[in-house]
């Protein structure tokens, strides 16, 4: 039976219990309804993952003390609600400077200052060397690759230009061109570019709030990307935004989606990330699914929990936090097992129990989560479920953040009864390059997101004092 939950309007005058939509927690969130005859084993499975360990070494052992000890400092005031709002003043001044002496692009002991803390927490570096390091680096703790993506943005409201000013309009896009060719550039094979389509400039914009095609230039530029990726066998997603230009996005989405897919048969190049705070989440996938079914290719799902928590409608967000869990992991599940499902239902009449072929992106901070997808694969590898073949799953976290999440995976969850001992799962972290004044922008992002989140970042910050002590103790030779 369903606990009573109260609503999230309700939690106002209550700082210290505050449930907020895209906050994690401890709490295990249910698995949205499947086939009865599958249902057991998946929560045997689940059940055995969640209360298992990994390995005798912790997660985060393999992290260079240095990540360690700029993680631990920068979770720490993330997790503090006292030093958090100090930090996004801070940075929101560095984002919108005022004077030279706050712009990080003109004060180089300011731009040293931020590209050593906080720049080089959550960022790739500013150029293709800088980048590149990063990849190695990352793929040399063993994960799969690396989501990359290019830091310029235009936000909605943002200036006040003429979006019909065509010369403007050509040096924008051609701007977003040429950085975006140089993220799939340093990208490397199997790795994943992001793309920000509001980062064409303010036509872009317009176009996407209007929910316009695509002009004979955008669609020009965004297709010569598409066609570098493939070449170079490298992928792409592309990044949701603000219900603003979200539909525009989704439109877009759609047509390149078929454009990159059709021509690679079986894989995914092209993926829509799609937000789980939505009520409209599920139904939206299901009619994606349904346009790439019927075109014949395979559809790129990735699937966040959302991070524009203080901006969008209220109205068009789940109530509380326990449902935009019980959307992630049912949507989740439909997609893993390739079953329509109580969260996930069908969009046409025609097609009603089984998915169509596609590839899966988790990009989620929760731990649960994590595992329960994991514990869907490992069981999937035990029964020989032949659906797991046509869902190719990759697990994504944000570069310095839910670090022990991904080191966890990267061990190998243990399964239940019968299940694999591991499995090596494709985890990828995700990062944005830039300069630093092009990427205070995004780094504003994570703060206030932290906002939103302060209990599963307390949780990581908790990972992070936890890995540091236990180095401590085995230097004095107190134990491992």
């Amino acid at each position: 039976m369903k606990a009573a939950r109260r609503p999230m309007r309700a939690l106002a005058s209550a700082p210290t219990s505050r449930r907020y939509v895209s906050r994690t927690s401890n709490a295990k969130s249910s698995v949205a309804a499947s086939p009865a005859s599958s249902t057991t084993t998946l929560q045997h499975h689940v059940s055995a993952s969640l209360q298992s360990t990994s390995s005798t070494t912790t997660p985060l052992a393999q992290l260079p003390l240095s990540t360690v000890l700029r993680s631990l400092v920068i979770l720490s005031v993330s997790s503090s609600s006292l030093l958090l709002k100090p930090c996004i003043y801070a940075l929101s001044t560095l984002a919108h400077p005022k004077t030279a002496i706050l712009d990080v692009a003109r004060n180089p002991l300011l731009n040293a200052v931020v590209k050593h803390t906080i720049y080089k927490q959550f960022n790739a570096g500013e150029n293709k060397t800088e980048v590149q390091r990063s990849i190695r680096d990352i793929k040399s703790l063993g994960y799969r690759g690396v989501l990359l993506g290019y830091a310029r943005e235009v936000l909605v409201g943002e200036g006040n230009v003429d979006p019909f000013d065509e010369k403007l309009a050509r040096e924008e896009i051609q701007t977003w061109l040429d950085g975006t060719l140089k993220t799939v550039d340093m990208a490397q094979e199997g790795d994943f570019v992001a793309l920000k389509w509001t980062g064409m400039g303010h036509q872009v914009l317009h176009y996407l709030q209007q929910k316009l095609d695509p002009s004979e230039q955008m669609d020009k530029a965004i297709k010569q990307v598409c066609d570098l990726a493939i070449a170079r066998n490298a992928r792409l997603l592309v990044d949701a935004e603000e219900q603003a230009v979200q539909h525009g996005i989704e439109n877009w989405a759609l047509r390149y989606q078929k454009y990159c897919n059709a021509r690679t048969p079986g894989k995914a190049i092209f993926f829509n990330t799609y937000q789980a705070y939505l009520k409209s989440t599920p139904a939206t996938i299901a009619r994606h699914l349904e346009f790439a079914r019927a075109e014949g290719f395979t559809a790129g799902v990735k699937l966040v929990r959302g991070a524009y928590l203080k901006t969008e409608p209220r109205q068009l967000i789940w109530d509380v936090k326990e449902d935009t869990d019980a959307c992630y992991d049912g949507v989740v599940e439909a997609l893993l097992t390739r079953r329509y499902n109580a969260m996930l239902r069908p969009a046409s009449e025609k097609h009603t129990v089984e998915l169509p072929p596609l590839n899966v992106i988790i990009a989620t901070h929760n731990r649960d989560s994590v595992r329960k997808a994991h514990a869907i694969r490992l069981q999937q590898a035990a029964s020989g479920d032949l659906a797991a073949r046509d869902v190719d799953l990759s697990y994504a976290q944000l570069q310095g953040m839910a670090d022990e999440v991904s080191c966890e995976l990267l061990q190998g969850f243990p399964g239940g009864e019968g299940a694999p001992a591991k499995e090596s799962p494709n985890v990828y972290k995700l990062l944005t390059w830039g300069t630093v004044k092009e990427c205070m922008g995004f780094l504003m992002r994570r703060a206030v997101e932290n906002t939103e989140a302060v209990g599963r970042t307390k949780q990581s910050q908790e990972a992070m004092m936890g890995e540091l002590r236990r180095r401590a103790r085995r230097a004095f030779g107190l134990g491992n």
